[in-house]
């Protein structure tokens, strides 16, 4: 009688505990029914896994600490290692050293180290994030939200360095905190990258009706420390006659440096690996250096360039557990070196695209105008970017922003009315629609993003894009009962409502139940009080016709 050959699990580490590193194991953990793979996790911080995205929310406190949690991969499924540092990678041996003197093996090492936060190069700050004057602060882990929160007790006026996205939020959050708030920013309008000028011109007119005083085009100078403590910030003034005016002087207690973030390669130029701007990865996300080592999340530099959003991250995971457990799972031996990438087939290679690059779900297939060639792998509905900051609506997607240069077969349409807030632009090409930004007008940004990530067929009129019915509609049903099950109620994750009702006839009674099975509510957290609400029908439902099916 034949035996199975004994079968050895496939050692994957990962390094990195984040919102990426998080969702790989998970990802793993799903796809791996069969036991192929031995996971470990390496996350320096302390914590369970937390939404990174919404900490902006914490500062804010319109989320609770509790709230941001997501689910944990270590349920036997993985071993995850909490408060514990990778150090080394010595790719000779596939070893990773871990700071407490540990050694963990592999086969497959995933580098998920994410970004560290950009510090601008201005006296007062020094270069260590860790060393920074009392006071100041930059908002990327959840003791700084803690610290942030802890510091708007005592500090009445407070200074946002940086008018990106999560400068905004962050400005809007202090300020709807009570606290006199003047965000910095050197662009000539904030969230320059995805706003035009136009757009920018409204989003600054509400964040100043919020409360925010927004200086733009111009820099900070010096961060004012007095005995540790920062007590302001000096902005540079202009240049007459070849000499500087002293420039503006803001008083604050609290500075947020919100200067974006820079990805962190330590490991892996220690390790020697290809790094540019991060570690360098083919289409596969392997290293164009080592076959073995994966980088994913915002310490990886795909071919297609990165946007630095969490969807990004998430998307590689999958596309990576995919590719992981598809090796795992195969009988035939492990490849030689040269041919370690065998399994990562490309359309040119004269067979289907394997499982690492074959994207399953309605967010990557290729879009009109996207890249071509066989390296070439399209992200589009990973990009969109939403302002978290409770009423006020911003959302830019695709081709957007005032560097864009309108290509070929494109049309574009805009709505300007600064006078009610109100800013939004479509870019249309091949019928469908490939970008667009809104600013105030929460409706139509929701069907824009949908049209966006669906590529639904656009009106032959592009305009109609850019409105909300003007004639009376019908009266909003009382109940989800008449909602699509293919309506999404989740998009970040792509959840559905039928996704959501399979879980609740499966037993799952609580919301908590249906985030652990799908995920929904732990992207940008907006859809929370329709999950939340749809899983209260649907279990009401069940129970009033289980009542009723017991009586007959």
């Amino acid at each position: 009688m034949s035996q199975e050959p004994l079968r050895v699990p496939r050692r994957v580490v990962v390094v990195g505990h984040g919102m990426v590193g998080a969702r790989l194991a998970d990802e793993l953990a799903r796809r791996d029914a069969d036991g192929a793979l031995d996971v470990t996790v390496l996350g320096a911080e302390p914590y369970e896994p937390y939404n990174r995205v919404l900490l902006s929310d914490v500062v804010a406190g319109r989320t609770d600490v509790a709230a941001i949690s997501l689910p944990a991969a270590d349920d036997g499924r993985a071993l995850v290692r909490r408060g514990t540092a990778a150090v080394a990678v010595d790719r000779d041996a596939r070893v990773v050293l871990a700071d407490d003197g540990g050694r963990h093996p592999y086969d497959d090492l995933v580098l998920a180290t994410g970004a560290a936060a950009r510090l601008p190069d201005v006296p007062g700050l020094g270069t260590d994030p860790g060393a920074l004057p009392a006071g100041v602060h930059a908002l990327r882990t959840l003791d700084d939200a803690r610290e942030i929160v802890a510091a708007t007790v005592n500090a009445p006026r407070a200074v946002v360095v940086g008018g990106g996205v999560l400068g905004v939020e962050v400005a809007l959050g202090l300020a709807g905190r009570g606290l006199s708030t003047t965000l910095v920013h050197g662009a000539g309008a904030p969230m320059d990258r995805q706003l035009d000028d136009e757009a920018g011109a409204v989003l600054r007119a509400a964040l100043e009706a919020a409360g925010v005083v927004v200086r733009t085009g111009v820099r900070p100078r010096e961060v004012l420390v007095v005995g540790g403590r920062a007590v302001g910030v000096r902005l540079a003034g202009a240049v007459r006659d070849a000499v500087r005016d002293p420039g503006e002087t803001l008083g604050a207690g609290l500075v947020v440096l919100a200067c974006g973030t820079a990805p962190e390669t330590t490991l892996a130029r220690r390790a020697g690996l290809a790094v540019d701007r991060g570690v360098v990865v083919g289409p596969d996300l392997a290293s164009v250096t080592d076959p073995r080592v994966f980088a994913v999340g915002d310490c990886a530099q795909p071919p297609e360039g990165s946007r630095g959003l969490v969807a990004e991250g998430w998307d590689q995971a999958r596309r990576l557990a995919e590719a992981l457990v598809a090796v795992a799972a195969e009988p035939r031996p492990a490849p030689a070196a040269a041919e370690a990438r065998e399994h990562l087939r490309l359309p040119s290679d004269g067979a289907g695209p394997s499982m690492a690059v074959r994207l399953g779900t309605l967010l990557s297939s290729r879009a009109p105008g996207a890249a071509a060639g066989p390296a070439a792998v399209d992200t589009r509905g990973t990009d969109v970017v939403k302002v978290k900051a409770g009423p006020l609506s911003v959302v830019a997607m695709g081709r957007c922003g005032s560097g864009r240069a309108t290509a070929p077969g494109e049309r574009v349409v805009r709505l300007g009315d600064p006078a009610a807030g109100r800013y939004v632009e479509a870019v249309v090409a091949g019928g469908v629609l490939v970008g667009a930004t809104c600013v105030g007008d929460a409706r139509v940004a929701a069907d824009l993003t949908a049209a966006y990530t669906r590529r639904t067929p656009v009106p032959a009129d592009p305009a109609f894009l850019l409105l909300t019915p003007v004639a009376p509609a019908v009266a909003p049903a009382s109940s989800p009962e008449h909602m699509p099950d293919d309506a999404t109620v989740c998009r970040c994750n792509g959840v559905t409502k039928h996704d959501v009702a399979a879980c609740v006839a499966e037993g799952d009674t609580t919301a908590d139940d249906v985030v652990r099975a799908t995920r929904a509510t732990t992207g940008c957290g907006s859809c929370r009080d329709a999950v939340c609400g749809l899983v209260d029908w649907l279990v009401a439902a069940r129970q009033v016709a289980g009542e009723v099916h017991s009586s007959v």
